[in-house]
């Protein structure tokens, strides 16, 4: 196995153990696979992380209040910051989100704001239960937003201090091998600011090939690892 790191998407506890056994070194934590994924219960985040952390692995866990799109009420947001700060009670590693404005026909645009109120939040909430540090994942909402807003994007996200950017580098659906140069530009373009981890599509067969391609140190997926 390369030394690629894996993390593996987790629809709750299930299949956590194996994906760790197989190689896992990170678990984003969801609920709701069916509709992309959203916040997993408190006592789903308290056993995974517990388990994951005795066995040399960390933890994402979600945060998402609901499936659709990502284009938030204020009180979705205040939703969601209780969740960050139950997240941070558990001790899980990181957060991960994705704010947006606009809807599918006038086009997606960042949601600056709320971003922002999203990684107040995760420093305060790490700050109150003395978490050495958490890392933040803006999730596939990125990939809702239309190319040329990618990389304002992602200039936006680095210097609020997200730490990476979950993207397919194409429209939902898409061969991932067809978005390589994608993935490519985007990496080289946040190199030193913040990673681009590739997702869906890759699995433990062609993520050696796929993360060759992109020059990345990461990659992620529910078939990252080979667990049957």
């Amino acid at each position: 196995m390369s030394d690629i790191l894996r993390e593996f998407c987790a629809e709750n506890f299930t299949d956590v153990p194996a994906a760790i056994e197989a190689g896992a070194r990170r678990i984003e934590l969801c609920d709701n696979l069916a509709v992309g994924g959203t916040t997993p219960s408190l006592g789903v985040v308290e056993q995974t992380v517990a388990y994951a952390h005795e066995n040399g692995a960390r933890v994402m866990c979600m945060i998402r209040p609901r499936g659709g799109d990502f284009v938030y009420s204020d009180v979705e947001l205040a939703m969601m910051e209780t969740d960050i700060f139950s997240a941070c009670e558990a001790e899980a590693d990181g957060i991960v989100f994705g704010c947006l404005l606009g809807d599918e026909q006038q086009g997606y645009r960042l949601d600056e704001e709320a971003c922002a109120r999203v990684m107040t939040v995760a420093e305060s909430a790490a700050d109150a239960f003395e978490l050495e540090h958490l890392d933040v994942t803006f999730h596939m909402a990125f990939d809702a937003l239309p190319p040329e807003a990618q990389k304002p994007a992602i200039d936006a996200l680095a210097e609020l201090g997200v730490t990476r950017i979950l993207t397919h580098g194409g429209v939902a659906g898409t061969p991932i091998m067809g978005n390589i140069d994608r993935l490519r530009e985007l990496t080289e373009y946040a190199a030193g600011r913040l990673i681009i981890l590739p997702g869906a599509g890759i699995t433990y067969e062609n993520v050696d090939e796929v993360v060759s391609g992109i020059g990345a140190p990461e990659a992620h997926g529910t078939k990252i690892v080979n667990i049957r």
